[in-house]
């Protein structure tokens, strides 16, 4: 009992709560920072690809870890004579002027001064509307929903 009566004890309830609006600006910078990645192998034509473990039977039956490795696909595009940067969160594209949802530009070496943009505003927190606005769920209405609503 000596030992432990040397020690500090007190009651404590740990606080899960993270702010969601520093949560969703974290996930932003992480995919930003994955983007520079994946601009950079596509400086050197390649493809960018991130190691991911799953789970997969094997010949004997017996499940297994495997490695495979998943492409990363590149938030920008070659349109029109040039290249179109988009800002994700998620799946969803972010219109980050609250108009438009890409950037232009003339070369694909213009593209990484865009992304460093996206990234220092979205670590300045600049883009945290545009994010909320985004991220927010609108309700599903069937499709014979609408028209029932109206007839009645």
């Amino acid at each position: 009992m000596t030992a432990l009566a040397k020690l500090n004890f007190k009651s404590v309830t740990r606080s899960t709560q993270r702010d969601p609006v520093v949560a969703r600006r974290d996930k932003l910078v992480a995919g930003l920072k994955e983007q520079q990645l994946v601009y950079a192998a596509a400086l050197k034509g390649e493809d960018h690809r991130v190691e991911k473990s799953k789970w997969m039977n094997n010949e004997q039956g017996e499940r297994v870890l495997v490695k495979t490795h998943r492409r990363v696909r590149p938030w920008f595009f070659e349109q029109d004579g040039g290249w179109y940067v988009q800002c994700r969160y998620g799946a969803r594209v972010i219109a980050v002027d609250c108009r438009n949802n890409a950037v232009f530009v003339k070369t694909l070496k213009d593209v990484g001064a865009v992304l460093e943009a996206f990234l220092s505003a979205a670590q300045a927190g600049e883009l945290d509307a545009a994010i909320a606005k985004t991220a927010e769920r609108k309700p599903r209405i069937k499709p014979g929903a609408a028209r029932a609503a109206q007839d009645g």
